[in-house]
């Protein structure tokens, strides 16, 4: 079974809000003050993999999380993520305009993932021939490069919500046999629905992908929350937005169905910082799930 982390904290101080709590924006200065205060970039001591955290620090910071550079907002706001299979401890150095640095360890709760077995899959996207698998590797380069969109905008502030209302029968870090065959681990959150159930954005953003006839994923959509935050929606049967359309939180933008490399019909809701593969499952209201 996996195992369930609940009390984490989501985000840092001015923004903290205990784990499953949808994200709050707090009031923001017309003009971004400095933030001398140390409280101002107090982190969580313990976080878990597959978590977002997002914090503030005095603007004009720059901010290291282990190997990794995160982007500051002019309002010194940033947010970064815990791989799935991140080490018990995380390094984030805060490096200050004024020349002081502050160096915070977190604890990384180390999560145990199950086994899936799904069947039925379309046996050439299991195991493709090599021409298959090439023009699978060029899709997906696509899409990681779409997850490269580095924008200072804070639509994730306003908090998440999940696409569609159904059954979870598919969760993240779940490592996947498909056909008998191991593959790598899921990273997302599957929802089953029937085939033409409205998709929502689970959040402001941009679409920065959009997709019809993707060989694994199908119909498939990337909406970008800024700060390197992405949803990526998989398996759609119908997509009504275009790269560079903007969404609102809760608008519909496409139907749900089994495209691609799907055993059924089900939306598959991915999460990223940049690369890093989040837990959707985190982002949501127990309330709402």
């Amino acid at each position: 079974m996996r195992a369930q982390v609940r009390g984490a904290a989501l985000l840092a101080l001015p923004l903290l809000l205990a784990h499953g709590t949808a994200l709050a924006a707090a009031p923001a200065p017309a003009k971004p003050q400095p933030t001398p205060s140390a409280a101002a970039t107090a982190l969580p001591s313990r976080v878990q993999q597959g978590q977002l955290v997002a914090a503030q620090t005095e603007p004009g910071s720059e901010v290291s999380v282990g190997e990794r550079q995160s982007r500051v907002g002019a309002d010194g706001r940033y947010v970064f993520g815990i791989e799935r299979d991140a080490s018990a401890q995380l390094q984030v150095v805060i490096r200050k305009p004024g020349g002081k640095t502050e160096r915070h360890t977190l604890e990384v709760t180390q999560r145990q993932y199950k086994i899936e077995k799904v069947n039925g899959l379309p046996q050439h996207t299991v195991t493709p021939d090599p021409e298959l698998a090439k023009r699978i590797a060029e899709q997906q380069a696509r899409v990681s490069q779409a997850r490269e969109r580095d924008d200072d905008r804070n639509d994730y502030l306003a908090g998440f919500q999940r696409p569609v209302q159904g059954r979870i029968s598919g969760v993240y870090g779940s490592q996947r046999i498909d056909n008998g065959v191991p593959k790598s681990p899921h990273y997302g959150l599957d929802i089953a629905v029937p085939t033409g159930t409205p998709v929502k954005a689970p959040a402001a953003g941009i679409v920065s992908f959009a997709a019809s006839d993707l060989i694994l994923t199908g119909g498939t959509v990337l909406i970008d929350h800024g700060h390197g935050l992405s949803s990526s929606f998989l398996h759609l049967s119908r997509i009504d937005v275009k790269a560079g359309d903007k969404v609102t939180r809760g608008q519909v933008f496409a139907a749900a169905g089994a495209t691609g490399r799907a055993s059924g019909p089900h939306v598959h809701w991915g999460f990223n910082w940049f690369d890093v593969r989040l837990d959707p499952e985190l982002l949501t209201p127990a309330a709402t799930r």
